[in-house]
């Protein structure tokens, strides 16, 4: 297993406290790392391990804290597609190049939606959460997500075309789409935030194209805002933080996402909608701004010129606060590793 140590010339020592500082809005003591998720193939890299073919409960969490641990972060995201807590049954999607939006859908209809097979989020194996305990590494805690969002979630099980007609035809089948997920989702936050090895949660919802929200911000503020604001509101009351990760065009609804959902920290930002920089300037001194190094910039360009400008977003986030260095959204398997760790070897330039 590559150390912290071969990998950057520094001992790995992760503290939960320094990200929290940066989530509150303060200057850490030191440059802080985000990041939502890494590919298979990092995770190797980091962790010194080959994916596990065994049937161990433990083993591809402890494989994907190690690799967190070796890159220097001071938590390991663990999101709910990766254990067997909440999931919402989904249709199965064309596999074709072009597909309609609405493909793999499974309500259409007040029948379909009654007899659509809604998950309990009470008979989730949360003890995984507790489990791990032997395995994070002292200062270090977990970061928990869910298996997908509010929109996104609906939008898969009703079409996104579908969605948009049915808003307008049938509103009662509508709210009732949006609370049925929303309660689960709710009570999943609920559960999952007061456990003593979470240290935070993501609430990952896209709700933008480049150029604009997905729905208008009056249809997110009557179906999809209040239940953020309910989300926000348990985690905050297990004395956790709100991380919101929300792909698109969010302009026309930060104030809310600030104001009224409470997020105390912002995540996902892509240069052709804002970039990282403008974004810190907007927002910086109301939300934590969470990563931002765009995905085509890593993607294309050379570490050199990778690690120059992580370093200046670290530069402003140690003078000012508010700020962990990290990708626009993920790191997928097309970003070369090189990339990745010009990325990462900024907290050390």
């Amino acid at each position: 297993m590559l150390t912290h140590e071969q990998l950057y010339g520094n001992k790995a020592n992760p503290n939960f406290e320094e990200l929290l500082r940066v989530i509150k809005g303060q200057i850490p003591s030191k440059p802080v790392l985000f990041e939502f998720a890494l590919n298979d193939r990092l995770l190797g890299i980091l962790s010194g391990e080959a994916r596990e073919n065994n049937t161990s409960r433990i083993a591809p969490f402890r494989r994907l804290i190690r690799a967190f641990t070796n890159a220097g972060y001071d938590f390991t995201t663990i999101s709910a597609w990766r254990t067997n807590t909440l999931h919402f049954v989904k249709g199965d999607l064309a596999e074709k190049e072009s597909r309609s939006l609405n493909s793999g859908n499974m309500i259409s209809d007040r029948e379909s939606f009654e007899a659509y097979p809604w998950p309990d989020p009470e008979l989730g194996d949360y003890d995984i959460y507790y489990d791990l305990r032997e395995e994070l590494p002292d200062g270090m805690q977990l970061i928990a997500s869910g298996n997908g969002g509010l929109l996104e979630n609906v939008i898969d099980l009703v079409g996104f075309e579908d969605l948009s007609m049915m808003t307008l035809l049938d509103q009662a089948l509508t709210t009732e789409i949006f609370d049925a997920v929303g309660s689960r989702l709710l009570r999943f936050y609920e559960i999952v935030a007061p456990i003593e090895t979470v240290g935070a949660c993501i609430v990952n919802d896209d709700w933008g194209f480049k150029n604009q929200t997905m729905f208008s911000p009056d249809m997110l503020r009557r179906w999809v805002f209040p239940w953020h604001r309910k989300i926000v509101a348990a985690i905050h009351k297990s004395g956790k933080k709100a991380i919101l990760h929300s792909c698109g065009q969010l302009k026309d609804v930060m104030d809310e996402v600030i104001d009224d959902m409470k997020y105390d920290a912002k995540h996902s930002f892509e240069d052709q909608i804002t970039p990282i920089e403008e974004a810190y300037k907007l927002w910086g001194k109301r939300i934590s701004i969470m990563g931002g190094i765009d995905m085509d910039f890593l993607a294309r360009s050379t570490p050199e010129a990778i690690t120059n400008r992580s370093k200046l977003m670290l530069e402003q986030g140690l003078l000012h606060g508010g700020y962990a260095l990290g990708s626009g959204n993920s790191i997928p398997e097309y970003i070369p590793d090189k990339n990745y760790f010009a990325m990462i070897s900024a907290i050390n330039s």
